[in-house]
């Protein structure tokens, strides 16, 4: 029976993707919110050129996807694919030793905080979120929504949450002056026009960006609801992580 030589054996496409010191510095910043080249530049302090060609790289190896910005086609917003990466992660423990295929660490319960949501309408997406966010922290998380332009709630929206079974029919638009003077631990900007005018908010909240497409918009209708709907779960499910770190590193912080 004959093995491979060590020196043969490629190292997992994460381990080389990831190898680069630009790289590592890039999926560390998109862990947080999705970003343009542009901010990620003044981020990492190189050149935009440069940190394009490592944001390609990190394309091909399917850890980031880009989006073209809603509020300046000429820009692109990137996302980090967490899911993915944490596949691979515990793909890439695994392939060096079966002991060290990792998993997902439980999540440490009560999650508290305070979360606004912010897109343009308050129609759908930031409707959406609020709602999934108090659905699965089992409201221990305040999570609000708003928008610089409220309008009616989509009925798309409300039907999409009904298959969740979760109730939209109360829910009424709100512009986001109602929010003026509030605390909140994370801000999220879920459409691009709405981050370019985000206002300020009262200590500091972190600053968080998803680059969601305005499901109302997309001519499928429905599915493009459900899509939406999919990809706010699984980014909550992260910020649930987020929210519970916060919360331990201020529990641990000394009082004075």
């Amino acid at each position: 029976m004959t093995t491979e030589a060590p020196d043969t054996m490629a190292p997992p496409g994460f381990v080389t993707a990831l190898g680069h010191p630009v790289r590592w510095r890039l999926v560390s910043e998109l862990a947080h919110s999705d970003l343009a080249v542009h901010e990620l530049a003044a981020l990492l302090g190189q050149p935009q050129n440069l940190v394009s060609y490592h944001l390609g790289k990190l394309r091909k190896a399917e850890l980031v996807t880009a989006r073209r910005s809603s509020a300046d086609g000429r820009d692109t917003y990137y996302s980090l694919a967490l899911a993915h990466c944490g596949d691979l992660l515990s793909g890439t423990g695994a392939a060096l030793h079966p002991g060290l295929r990792l998993t997902a660490p439980a999540l440490v319960t009560p999650v508290t905080g305070r979360v606004l949501f912010l897109c343009m309408g308050n129609s759908s997406r930031s409707q959406m979120a609020e709602a999934l966010l108090r659905e699965c922290s089992a409201g221990a998380v305040a999570a609000y929504s708003a928008g610089s332009r409220p309008k009616p709630i989509h009925p798309h929206a409300i039907t999409t949450m009904a298959a969740r079974g979760i109730d939209l029919v109360t829910a009424r638009p709100k512009h986001q002056d109602e929010f003026t003077g509030q605390r909140f631990d994370a801000v999220i900007t879920l459409c691009d026009r709405v981050k370019e005018v985000c206002p300020e908010f009262l200590g500091h909240p972190r600053l968080m960006h998803w680059s969601i497409v305005d499901p109302a918009a997309d001519p499928d209708g429905l599915p493009a609801f459900e899509r939406v709907a999919d990809d706010l779960a699984q980014r909550i499910d992260f910020l649930l992580h987020t929210l519970s770190a916060n919360e331990r590193r201020h529990h641990d912080q000394p009082h004075r």
